[in-house]
């Protein structure tokens, strides 16, 4: 009778397996459309930001200024960064989450169009200014509602699968804009950007659920985030810690050909390297953060200082050079641990804090370069970027000790 029982009772059981497993297969599906969806976004705005930086030299000869004052236009476009994330986050705090992504991608994308008729530098800097604005929201609200979609456990992993849109960007979306920048005109580069963001518009429409706003969520709650000391410190990590990586990046062309002495023609080639670094950095980063995140952000900070603290002696040498270049571009993978640590010291300020993560690391951008540039101007020659930059990840540590005491 026993048998009989057990017998009948085996199909039952798979049969009530089954709708549970089509069920989770079902949810991985939409969370990997959607994050691809998001991702997509994040590559279009990557290859916006840093594309214009290869096309600096096309854009002053057309418009007859210098390449020092063209690189006005990379400024501009920080600044909007800077500006737009807070603003976006605070005043559309009560909209939908999928229409507020379309929204933002779309003004990114109508802001690189508008670059196409521009005339004049005052014009360029003013659209790359308005390009700017959405692009700290967008990736604070992708990265926050990639985060919701998975187990607590698993949310670095998911932040950092939408970080992978941009990191990739250095290695594809760049390398590609660039090069019709150069053969077509650099307005046809912002043709380029201004599509993919379009086509990530629709992506988002498509594969992106339809999420409400937190609830009760609204100006004055995201405005909140702005007395809380943990967000300050966390953002100051950010800003100071990960200025180092900029301190020496930002001069990495002069630091292969002066220090290295490799010739022009295969530092793009090089620089792939540290493309390839940023997308390793960003993954191992996220399952570190999922493992432990205080420990993955102190842990990350110290990579940083040795890194960072080795580009004078590696830089002599140029099997070393290349190896560090890639190591450079792995300093990335704090960014999906400071993110989260966002998220849980937020409360209610969601949108808010995890916009302005963004505006941390185009301060630390901003702050890193001006630094860098002041000791290579005093005379510590150009790989002393590298001791600076390993001071201000020492500086973030810091700043990180006195948030866990808080």
């Amino acid at each position: 009778m026993s048998n009989t029982i057990s017998t009948a009772a085996a199909p039952a059981a798979a049969a009530s397996a089954t709708p549970n497993i089509k069920s989770s297969e079902h949810t991985q599906r939409r969370f990997l459309y959607a994050v691809t969806a998001l991702g997509l976004g994040a590559f279009a705005i990557g290859t916006g930001e840093f594309a214009m930086m290869g096309l600096l030299p096309d854009v002053a000869q057309d418009l007859a200024v210098s390449i020092p004052e063209a690189g006005h236009v990379v400024s501009a476009y920080a600044f909007g960064v800077v500006i737009g994330a807070p603003m976006f986050a605070v005043l559309t705090a009560s909209w939908p989450r999928r229409t507020l992504l379309i929204a933002l991608i779309l003004l990114f994308a109508a802001g690189n169009f508008a670059g196409t008729m521009t005339g004049d530098f005052l014009s360029l800097n003013i659209v790359r200014f308005i390009a700017g604005l959405p692009h700290g929201a967008y990736f604070g609200v992708a990265t926050l509602l990639a985060a919701n979609m998975v187990a607590p456990h698993k949310r670095a992993t998911a932040v950092g699968l939408v970080i992978l849109g941009l990191t990739s960007s250095t290695l594809i979306g760049v390398p590609a804009a660039t090069w019709l920048g150069q053969a077509c005109g650099w307005q046809a580069a912002y043709v380029f950007v201004a599509s993919l963001a379009v086509l990530s518009g629709v992506a988002v429409y498509f594969a992106v659920p339809d999420v409400p706003a937190t609830k009760n969520a609204n100006p004055r709650s995201e405005l909140a985030a702005l007395a809380n000391k943990q967000v300050w410190l966390t953002l100051g990590i950010g800003a100071v810690g990960f200025g180092g990586m900029f301190a020496v990046f930002s001069y990495i062309k002069p630091i292969l050909t002066e220090v290295t002495h490799m010739s022009a023609g295969v530092i793009p080639l090089i620089l792939s390297l540290f493309g390839v670094g940023m997308v390793v950095g960003s993954m191992l980063g996220a399952r570190l953060a999922d493992k432990n995140l205080l420990r993955s952000i102190a842990v990350l900070l110290l990579w940083n200082a040795v890194v960072l603290g080795g580009v004078s002696f590696a830089m002599s040498h140029t099997i070393s050079a290349i190896i560090w270049v890639f190591l450079l571009g792995t300093l990335v993978a704090i960014g999906p641990a400071l993110q989260i640590r966002l998220m849980d010291v937020a409360g209610d300020a969601q949108t808010l804090a995890a916009a302005l993560n963004h505006s941390a690391f185009n301060v630390a951008n901003a702050l890193g370069a001006w630094l860098g540039g002041a000791v290579i101007t005093m005379g510590y020659g150009w790989t002393s970027t590298g001791w600076l930059g390993a001071l201000l990840a020492v500086g973030g540590l810091a700043v990180f000790g006195l948030s866990i005491k808080k």
